[in-house]
């Protein structure tokens, strides 16, 4: 089929057509996206200057924060912009560019969370061997193995959508472009294209959902062996990790893992792993882990000591 693309522009329907909540979502996104980058950053830096952190785990975590600095940027500075325009329109490329930019960046987040469990596997059921095992040219590659399959699902996608023909309407009903709400515009039997997105998205969701599962599976039954201290701080390092997978992943399969349709929750669910799980991240590790805490202690504590008058 010939593909008739008359659409220059799309119009993002956004959250609300109501004025007060779009003043209000304003204020509540603006702070949310400061907390996101801010405490990322912290993550970041703190990593960086501490040297009881330069550990696999950190390391991992370190390049979360930064994906979720890059996850956010792709749909909530436009979404913070559109609340306030009275045009709320992006243009094809631009569209195209945030589809491209939120699966490349979602797809990392899930390997790299990913990656962190199968970390925290080698750590408390083969700790001998761990040092061999997660050596930093391991680390590397796992993060470059990422990085890839991040690029290769995102271009899967984007291409997918880039063929399809659109010749309008041209009103998107979502604050950022997605792949779903664009299948719904295309002016063509979508179908084929529908299912391989579903595969596409799916595979990568289940399968890292599946060695997620079988990783703390196996996590708790070796715990079970060791003492109630080790059993204690090792559940309290992986509950850190649970939780903002539980998060991630439970929105993420109610939207990619089914046929390709929109529905008047999907905004919402949306909400989750665009936007709070960034922001939760930095805040879900760093309060329930000592060590972060008092690297971040120790931190301020050096920047107090630069910002005295000598």
């Amino acid at each position: 089929m010939e593909n008739t693309n008359n659409v220059t522009e799309f119009i993002l329907l956004g959250l609300s057509q109501n004025e007060q909540v779009q003043q209000a979502c304003f204020l509540l996104f603006l702070l949310i996206y400061l907390v996101i980058v801010l405490g990322n950053l912290l993550i970041m830096v703190t990593v960086k200057s501490s040297q009881r952190l330069h550990t696999p785990m950190y390391y991992f975590l370190s390049v979360l924060s930064f994906v979720d600095i890059c996850y956010a940027s792709a749909t909530v500075p436009k979404l913070i912009a559109d609340l306030l325009a009275e045009k709320k329109s992006i243009s094809f490329q631009g569209c195209i560019t945030q589809l491209f930019s939120v699966h490349i960046f979602g797809c990392i987040e899930i390997l790299i969370l990913t990656v962190m469990a199968y970390d925290r596997y080698v750590a408390i059921c083969k700790p001998l061997h761990y040092t061999a095992i997660m050596s930093r040219q391991v680390c590397h590659q796992l993060m470059i193995a990422t990085w890839l399959g991040g690029l290769v699902h995102s271009m899967v996608q984007t291409i997918l959508t880039i063929k399809l023909p659109f010749c309008g309407p041209n009103e998107i009903d979502h604050y950022f472009c997605d792949v779903y709400p664009l299948l719904k515009l295309a002016c063509s039997d979508t179908r084929i294209v529908g299912a391989l997105v579903v595969a596409n998205t799916g595979m990568i969701i289940l399968g890292c959902f599946l060695v997620l599962v079988v990783s703390y599976a196996v996590i708790l039954i070796t715990l079970r062996t060791q003492s109630s201290e080790g059993r204690r701080k090792a559940l309290s390092t992986c509950a850190s990790h649970i939780t903002v997978v539980l998060l991630l992943f439970g929105s993420s399969l109610f939207i990619y893992i089914r046929p390709s349709t929109t529905l008047a929750v999907d905004k919402v669910f949306s909400l989750f792993y665009t936007i709070l799980t960034p922001m939760l991240n930095p805040i879900i590790y760093t309060l329930r882990n000592a060590e972060m805490k008092n690297a971040m202690k120790k931190l301020w504590s050096r920047t107090k000591r630069l910002g005295e008058p000598k």
